[in-house]
């Protein structure tokens, strides 16, 4: 039988649910290295450390290449690259000229749009169509937005006389690898900075990946050096005297490390840091719309990321038909290989990551919470997890204050909207939130209200690269995207 173009067949489980057929996404088309070196002015070089780690397949546990560990010393090179690039090339060129390169680098990662897609799931063990559909659109779409804007920013800046700051040392996290790559090369290029980036070491593929990008752009040499290693590379950067603008996300431990490392200097910082967003269901919210957003929202990525919402308040008098609707939709679920286009729910990034989740799955069993889990069956093999929801819990269970980073849901009911505003607001966390009801004065209320960078209206984790993003509190500070994440990577005169 065939339905919306995939092949489907009947399971003899007596719900009648249907299965799909497996549809893998082909990996002919792809070239990965065995090894890759470090991005350093304009050429992939060995490290002085002459060490190499694995970069691992979760859904597999199984190697897909070896990459170089950068030492102080490269990282020291990088920095250099990048001042001299600064000093002689990028800064003194015309925004028209530099919108050029910009532009070249996003159309040539949209002529390999399906490679990187396919790169992405197998490094990060993300579906598919979340690194096809998704991802790597919006990577473009970063880069092609930031283009237009390189010749602009008096526009921007009105009557404010903006100028670059210099080299922008660059530490993005492994959710999302290439989309964070984008998020901030792309604003630092526009304004006339140059780059130093570090991937995640679980997720260093997309990014060099992009530096075969980058060197096939002809971008003047040094103005993007891509280095890849572990957290002592991380703090190198940081510590440099020659880097100007700090860019991180990551943990908020991290984010609160580089705070203390700056002070005292004239670094400029924008740090987006940890999250645990919560979704709010009125009683007048379309219900079954809203339960898809929060499928979309907390287990689709499996929650892998900053803003996923993982505490989710319904309005106490639906609250039996909300989970109801919820357990069977999650029935539904498909987890399984990353690369084949049925599956809803990769693979978790990493073996530490993986060991994380359970803990805190154990944890809330422990603090008296209700646990549910789909019947879904779970690969023999690689990092998988089913996609888990908690009952009655409280304030106080650490399943619902602390981050997880997995596809863990907790679930409070409430009466009225002071009551949700208090209970949404009481955690360390500022970063998103989401907001289902078909009252639009109580959206604009909720929004005024809740201590929340990003908040959702009946929709959830859309992302437009002219919108800023960014939390409150221990969240972080700063904004990328749109006009705002200009402003990061500008200085004003006089």
């Amino acid at each position: 039988m065939r339905k919306n173009n995939v092949t489907i067949k009947k399971t003899a489980v007596k719900s009648g649910t249907w299965q799909y057929a497996p549809a893998p996404e082909s990996t002919d088309h792809i070239e990965i290295k065995q090894q890759y070196e470090l991005f350093i002015n304009g050429k992939f070089v060995k490290p002085n450390s002459k060490k190499y780690f694995d970069t691992i397949n979760p859904a597999t546990e199984k190697k897909i290449s070896s990459v170089a560990q950068a030492n102080t010393k490269d990282i020291d090179l990088a920095v250099k690259a990048a001042k001299n690039a600064y000093d002689n090339v990028w800064s003194k060129m015309p925004g028209a000229e530099r919108a050029k390169y910009i532009y070249r680098i996003a159309r040539l990662m949209q002529e390999r749009a399906r490679e990187f897609a396919v790169i992405e799931s197998m490094d990060g063990g993300k579906p598919i169509r979340e690194s096809r559909d998704i991802d790597i659109p919006l990577a473009c779409n970063h880069f092609f937005y930031y283009a237009g804007w390189a010749d602009k920013l008096a526009y921007a800046f009105p009557n404010r006389k903006p100028s670059s700051l210099g080299v922008a040392a660059q530490i993005i996290p492994w959710n999302f690898p290439l989309l964070m790559a984008a998020w901030k090369i792309a604003p630092a290029l526009a304004t006339g900075n140059t780059v130093v980036l570090k991937p995640a070491e679980s997720t260093p593929l997309t990014a060099l990946k992009l530096a075969e990008i980058i060197q096939a752009s002809g971008l003047p040499d040094g103005v993007v050096n891509i280095v890849t290693g572990y957290g002592d590379a991380g703090a190198a950067l940081v510590h440099h005297p020659l880097v100007n603008k700090i860019a991180f996300t990551g943990s908020t431990p991290v984010g609160k490390y580089i705070q203390h490392a700056i002070a005292g200097t004239s670094k400029k910082a924008t740090l987006e840091l940890g999250g645990k967003a919560a979704h709010i269901i009125f009683e007048d919210a379309p219900i079954d719309q809203a339960v898809e957003g929060i499928v979309n929202g907390i287990f689709f990525n499996q929650g892998h990321v900053c803003c996923a919402g993982s505490r989710l308040f319904v309005q106490e008098n639906i609250a039996a038909l909300v989970i109801k609707k919820l357990k069977r939709r999650m029935d539904t679920l498909i987890v399984g290989d990353p690369l084949d286009k049925n599956t809803d729910i990769g693979a978790i990034n990493s073996k530490e990551q993986f060991n994380t989740i359970q803990q805190y799955i154990k944890l809330g069993i422990a603090e008296g919470a209700e646990m549910y889990q789909p019947s879904c069956e779970l690969p023999a093999q690689g990092l998988f997890c089913k996609p888990t929801l908690f009952l009655h819990t409280s304030q106080s269970h650490r399943i619902v204050q602390e981050e997880i980073f997995g596809p863990v849901l907790s679930i409070q009911t409430f009466r009225t909207i002071e009551e949700v505003i208090e209970k949404a607001n009481n955690i360390p966390y500022g970063l998103s939130a989401g907001v289902w009801t078909d009252k639009g004065s109580k959206i604009f209320n909720l929004t005024t209200q809740l201590r929340a960078g990003v908040i959702w209206a009946n929709t959830y984790n859309k992302f437009d690269p002219s919108s800023p993003f960014g939390g409150y509190k221990e969240s972080g500070f700063g904004r990328e995207g749109g006009i705002h994440g200009l402003a990061s990577y500008v200085k004003f005169e006089g």
